[in-house]
């Protein structure tokens, strides 16, 4: 069974580059038939997808997201990353990664997919 962990600053400063890792265990982020996706939920607000990668390394981002958004790998660790530039209080939230078989919205993720706990991040000075 696959697992999930987020990992990362609790805190980042506005303007500041924010980077969290999802470590994966329990399956390969390189042979499992999987997308590895970062996802997050604002206070009050829904799941917005912002992006991920796949097992074969390709990378899909949302269009709102895409101009500063990075996710990479780490094969060697089992770990993928995500890198949010140009941070500002309205991207404070919940992050998640998760792992799903198919390409899909946050609606259909949040029913289908594996996700890890999350992790909450605020942006303050």
């Amino acid at each position: 069974q696959v697992q999930l962990q987020e990992s990362g600053p609790g805190l980042v400063r506005p303007s500041q580059t924010l980077s969290l890792t999802c470590t994966v265990s329990g399956g390969s982020i390189t042979t499992y038939v999987s997308y590895w996706n970062w996802i997050r939920q604002p206070p009050g607000q829904g799941l917005e997808w912002m992006g991920a990668i796949a097992s074969s390394g390709s990378t899909y981002y949302s269009p709102s997201l895409k101009h500063r958004t990075s996710i990479s790998r780490d094969t060697s660790k089992n770990h993928f990353t995500l890198q949010l530039r140009s941070v500002t209080p309205e991207d404070a939230a919940v992050y998640y990664c998760a792992r799903s078989s198919f390409f899909k919205t946050a609606g259909w993720l949040r029913k289908y997919a594996t996700w890890g706990q999350g992790t909450q991040v605020t942006v303050s000075s």
